[in-house]
């Protein structure tokens, strides 16, 4: 009798839990569900108020003269923020929610629990980076995101321009509280941050040269198109130019100064490991990029083996040109064959614009056999601003705005036209544009029924892990004829498998740069200068780079599930809307939409 009642309890005890959960209505889930995205929508407009830059990239007005506050204070309200929020949340019961506002929850959860765990880690990153930072942030947010529509919102740039002192101060101040830690980027990011700096305060008003400054250009460029007469427009010009010489001015100086002192005492190597709590650090930064629980080891093996397979695909396309030598030897054939690049001069430029233009227009025609759901937001395409195109990456995607006012922007870097190849080109546009980031992010923004953060926010996994998906799905559906530029596909993926074995051997193994850099020698068809510069970003990025092939090859192992169970009845559009319907997801959570439309599939 003793060893029976526990389990009547236990019957009992479950009876009872179905019996309430049976009482649950579908009309009270969907009430208690309208509230929590009630809720949702209130904490997405409480915390977007406090950033105005954010206000700005969602294509809203408000605060239009105001730039954050990237203060340590700031920064401490907002774990506050964060603890009350996730405090109001947990009043809420997900087993009173609908299916899609339990998904919502458990989101909103793991965003708010993450951002906490990762509290104790937050100086463990360079605010000033060859990459990105306030320093080239600042200009290119004024320049792509701060539209003049009318003469209040030139005064709203111009009261922008003034805040800049203010918030490079603030700058400095957080890369010496980093010094006082011991945490200092490495030595190699500073010449650019320098120099890119040095760019920003170059030209009219600041010098006596011929040369117009960026932002005085972009200004002059965009007040030309209001209605007024040409003494205000020389007005506002005039305002601006004060307002540059009064805070541009000042801030960036400040920040040259700081820079060039941390410049004398930064370390060769800052790896993941060399900082305090290094290992613990790294191993945060694998789970929250990756959305798994890989370990360092899993994930070096796991590049390994898939740059063992890339090779192997690779000697297939050297057989096919019919190339005389070894993969070593067509890696270099194609690393200085001028054949597949264009000329560096400003009509090589432009033809590489044109010739992505044109990749991408064919590829839009063939979207709707590939996808039932399709943007809304326009397409742009351009090259990165001269004033920092040396230290930003070959290309990235910037999403279109709330309300699809202003597009989403493809960014090519032109600065290097041997870098720029044309056997990588249309592997690059389709990553970047469509069917990859510009899909994602896009149809994610115009998701009307999903609360915002989760039309805004995002999993790197997820996101990296479509564009990598995004260069493979085309050459099923007839591209990549030239075998060159399949190669160049190849040559991505390479690249991408190469980034587990490179980052976990900085961040974990404890290689040195130089270490890194020869493995990417002999393993990739990239040249010893892109290779110093990949690893030089995997060095301030720890982590980053293994979200591409973790993030694809849980989207390939889905589809194979989904293919061998569902058969002939498998449906390509079908899976591809299922992967965006609701947004970025981590991986987890993806496996379980994709085993549950299976699910849905057989029962029909």
């Amino acid at each position: 009798m003793k060893k029976i009642l526990p389990l009547i309890l236990l019957v009992l005890t479950s009876c009872s839990h179905l019996f309430q959960q049976q009482e649950i209505t579908n009309e009270m889930r969907e009430q208690e569900t309208a509230r929590l995205n009630e809720f949702f929508e209130r904490v997405f407009e409480e915390n977007l108020a406090r950033s105005p830059e954010s206000q700005t990239y969602m294509g809203r007005k408000t605060n239009y003269d105001q730039l954050n506050d990237i203060s340590d204070e700031n920064a401490y309200l907002e774990i506050g923020f964060t603890k009350k929020q996730l405090r109001d949340l947990k009043k809420f019961n997900p087993d009173k929610l609908t299916h899609d506002g339990q998904m919502s929850y458990f989101l909103f959860k793991d965003n708010l629990e993450r951002g906490l765990e990762r509290v104790k880690f937050r100086y463990h990153w360079f605010p000033v980076n060859q990459m990105f930072g306030q320093h080239a942030g600042l200009p290119s947010f004024m320049i792509n995101m701060h539209r003049i529509e009318s003469v209040e919102d030139a005064h709203a740039y111009i009261s922008r321009i003034k805040l800049f002192d203010r918030q490079l101060t603030e700058l400095v101040k957080l890369l010496e509280t980093r010094r006082k830690k011991g945490i200092i980027a490495p030595k190699f990011v500073f010449p650019k941050a320098i120099s890119d700096s040095q760019n920003i305060i170059s030209g009219m008003p600041f010098d006596k040269s011929n040369n117009r400054n960026a932002l005085v250009e972009d200004f002059e460029k965009k007040i030309s198109t209001l209605k007024i007469d040409n003494n205000s427009k020389q007005d506002l010009m005039n305002q601006l130019n004060e307002a540059l010489i009064a805070s541009v001015l000042p801030g960036y100086q400040k920040l040259i100064v700081k820079l060039e002192e941390l410049e004398k005492v930064a370390p060769e190597l800052a790896t993941a490991w060399t900082l305090p709590n290094g290992d613990a650090f790294y191993r945060g930064r694998l789970k929250h990029i990756t959305t798994t629980d890989l370990t360092p080891e899993e994930i070096h093996q796991f590049g390994l083996d898939d740059t063992k397979r890339i090779h192997e695909e690779m000697l297939k396309i050297v057989q096919q040109v019919k190339f005389k030598g070894d993969l070593q030897a067509f890696f270099k054939h194609m690393k200085t064959a001028q054949q597949f690049r264009y000329p560096d001069t400003e009509a090589g430029k432009k033809q590489y614009i044109t010739d992505t233009k044109k990749i991408i227009a064919r590829m839009e025609k063939k979207l709707p056999e590939m996808f039932g759901i399709l943007p809304k937001a326009e397409l742009t395409i351009k090259p990165v601003e001269a004033f920092r195109e040396k230290s930003a990456g070959l290309a990235f995607y910037q999403g279109p705005s709330e309300e699809g006012n202003r597009p989403g922007i493809y960014y090519i870097n032109l600065s290097d036209m041997q870098a720029a190849t044309k056997y990588e080109q249309e592997a690059l546009a389709y990553h970047e544009a469509v069917p990859g980031h510009h899909m994602q992010i896009s149809i994610a923004t115009e998701l009307k029924n999903l609360p915002k953060f989760r039309r805004f926010g995002g999993y790197t996994a997820y996101s990296e892990g479509w564009g990598l998906y995004a260069e493979l799905l085309p050459l099923e559906f007839g591209f990549y004829k030239d075998p060159y530029s399949n190669f160049g596909r190849l040559t991505m993926e390479l690249w991408r498998a190469a980034r587990l074995v490179v980052d976990t051997g900085l961040h974990h193994k404890k290689w040195s740069m130089e270490q890194a850099v020869q493995w990417l020698d002999d393993n990739t068809p990239s040249t010893h200068e892109e290779n110093i510069r990949a690893i030089q970003r995997y060095t301030i990025m720890p982590g980053q780079a293994t979200a591409y092939k973790i993030g694809m090859k849980k989207i390939l192992d889905l589809r194979a599930y989904a293919e061998a169970e569902l058969g002939k009845a498998f449906d390509i559009r079908g899976f591809h809307d299922e992967i965006l319907k609701d947004g970025s997801v981590p991986m987890d959570l993806l496996e379980e939409k994709i085993k549950r439309w299976v699910s849905s599939k057989k029962s029909l």
